[in-house]
C-alpha cells in the first residue's frame, strides 16, 4: 500500500508539473483522496473483524458515488459477510466528503465571522475558494435543526423565567425595518440555564405575548413560578391569562436607568443615593418608608418618576419576600442580557439582514455556542430551590426526586 500511495503521489507531481488541474473528476488530488479514503476503510473493517466474537469476513465492497471538495469519485466501501460492519469514515448513506469543512463553517459562523473572513480562512486551510453562495448552502443546514429546536418539548416546570428583547435592521420588501427578537430564559428544575425560545415581531404587546406564552404552554410548560421582564409592554396582562400563579419581577435595573433619564443632571447624584435606598432595602417596609421619603424628597420636581415606581411597585417589589441569593437571581433581567450581549459579538459587523434566516440562524449557532458553559446548576441553587419550595408550597413537588 505504502509503495502504492508512493507511486500515485509521484504521479501526482508530474501532472502538477504539466499544469493539469488540482480538482474535477480527472484532477490530480481527486484518485489520491479516493485511495487514502478506501485504504481507511479497508483498515477499519480489518479492525471491526478482529473484534468479532463470532466467525466473520470480508465480502467485497459496494459502491457509491461522492462529492468531495476536489471532485466526484467512485468509493469502494467494503463488506463484511455478517453485515456488523458501520464504517465512521464514510457512513453508510454519507455521500458528501465536505463534513468537515461545513463543520469549520459553521463553527466560525458561530463565532461571528464574516463571510469574507470565512473565505480566506477556507482558502488558507484547504486551498480552496467559496462563494457566498455556498457559504449560504452550508449555514443554512442550520435551519432544520433550528426549526425543530424551536418546536421541541420543553420541561414541564421552569422556577425562574428572564425574558428581555434585542433589536436588529432586517430587509423586508427592500427596506431595512427595526425588529425585536424576544429571548425567553428558563432556570431548570435542575438550576441549568436553558434557552427555551427566540421570537421575531414587529412590535410588542399583549396580544404578542399571548402567542409567545401561548406556545410555550402548548410546549409542554405547565407552570412558571417566577417571571423576570423589562418592562415589556403587555406582558403581565398575558401571563396572567396563560400562567395565572406566576410571580412577576419587574427589573429594578431598567427601572433605574428609564427613571434617570427624566432627572435633572445637577441632580441624578443625589437622587440616586435617595432611590438605592429603596431598592437596596433589606425588607419591603423599608423599602416602602424609603420611597415615601423618596416622594417627599423629589416628588415636586420628578412626579412622573414618583409615579412611575407607585404604579410598578407591586412586580417591582417581589423580590423583597426572598432572601438575598434568591433576589439576586430575579431582581434584574441580567441572566438574558448575557445571552445579548452574546449576540451583540456575533453581530456588531453587521449593519443589517438580508431575512429573518439570515439573522436567526446566526443567533441559533451563537446559542448553541454560549449553551455549551450551561453545563452546571446556578450558584446557590440548592438553597435557593430550598426556599422556592417553601413560597410556592406544593408545586414543585411532584418535579423534585426526594
Amino acid at each position: 500500500m505504502k509503495d502504492k500511495i508512493q507511486f500515485d503521489m509521484d504521479a501526482a507531481i508530474e501532472a502538477l508539473r504539466e499544469g493539469k488541474d488540482l480538482s474535477g473528476k480527472d484532477g490530480i488530488f481527486t484518485p489520491l483522496i479516493k485511495q487514502l479514503t478506501e485504504a481507511a476503510m479497508k483498515a477499519e473493517l480489518e479492525d471491526h473483524l478482529a473484534s468479532e466474537e463470532t466467525p466473520n469476513r470480508k465480502n467485497g465492497h459496494s459502491s457509491k458515488t461522492m462529492k468531495s471538495p476536489v471532485g466526484e469519485f467512485e468509493l469502494n466501501t467494503p463488506r463484511d459477510r455478517a453485515g456488523t460492519f458501520e464504517p465512521q469514515i464514510v457512513k453508510k448513506h454519507q455521500t458528501h466528503l465536505t463534513d468537515e469543512l461545513e463543520r469549520k463553517v459553521i463553527g466560525l459562523f458561530a463565532l461571528g465571522t464574516s463571510y469574507q473572513d470565512i473565505r480566506s480562512h477556507i482558502e488558507q486551510m484547504y486551498d480552496m475558494s467559496l462563494s457566498n453562495g455556498t457559504l449560504n448552502a452550508i449555514t443554512d443546514k442550520l435551519l432544520p435543526d433550528l426549526q425543530a429546536w424551536r418546536e421541541r418539548d420543553l420541561d414541564a416546570i421552569y422556577p425562574i423565567v428572564w425574558l428581555d428583547a434585542i433589536h436588529y435592521k432586517i430587509k423586508e420588501n427592500g427596506r431595512y425595518l427595526s425588529k425585536a427578537v424576544y429571548t425567553i430564559l428558563g432556570l431548570t428544575i435542575e438550576g441549568k440555564k436553558e434557552l427555551l425560545g427566540l421570537y421575531l415581531a414587529d412590535q410588542e404587546g399583549a396580544h404578542h405575548w399571548l402567542s409567545v406564552l401561548t406556545d410555550l404552554y402548548n410546549r409542554g410548560v405547565n407552570d412558571i413560578l417566577i417571571a423576570c421582564v423589562d418592562g415589556l409592554t403587555g406582558f403581565p396582562e398575558a401571563i396572567e391569562s396563560i400562567y395565572p400563579n406566576t410571580k412577576i419581577q419587574h427589573c429594578v435595573i431598567h427601572q433605574i436607568r428609564n427613571s434617570i433619564k427624566y432627572v435633572a443632571s445637577k441632580n441624578q447624584k443625589a437622587f440616586m443615593a435617595d432611590l438605592k435606598c429603596v431598592y437596596k432595602a433589606a425588607t419591603i417596609n423599608a423599602a416602602e418608608t424609603a420611597l415615601d421619603e423618596l416622594e417627599t424628597k423629589w416628588g415636586d420636581k420628578y412626579p412622573m418618576v414618583i409615579s412611575s415606581w407607585r404604579n410598578k411597585w407591586p412586580t417591582l417589589s417581589t423580590y423583597f419576600n426572598y432572601p438575598d441569593y434568591v433576589r439576586t437571581a430575579i431582581y434584574t433581567t441580567n441572566a438574558v442580557e448575557a445571552v445579548h450581549r452574546q449576540f451583540r459579538k456575533l453581530t456588531k459587523t453587521k449593519g443589517g439582514f438580508a431575512n429573518e434566516n439570515s439573522l436567526l440562524k446566526l443567533l441559533y449557532a451563537g446559542m448553541l455556542k454560549a449553551s455549551e458553559r450551561w453545563t452546571h446548576p446556578v450558584q446557590n441553587w440548592n438553597l435557593t430551590l430550598s426556599q422556592l419550595a417553601i413560597h410556592f408550597e406544593g408545586r414543585l413537588d411532584e418535579h423534585l426526586a426526594l
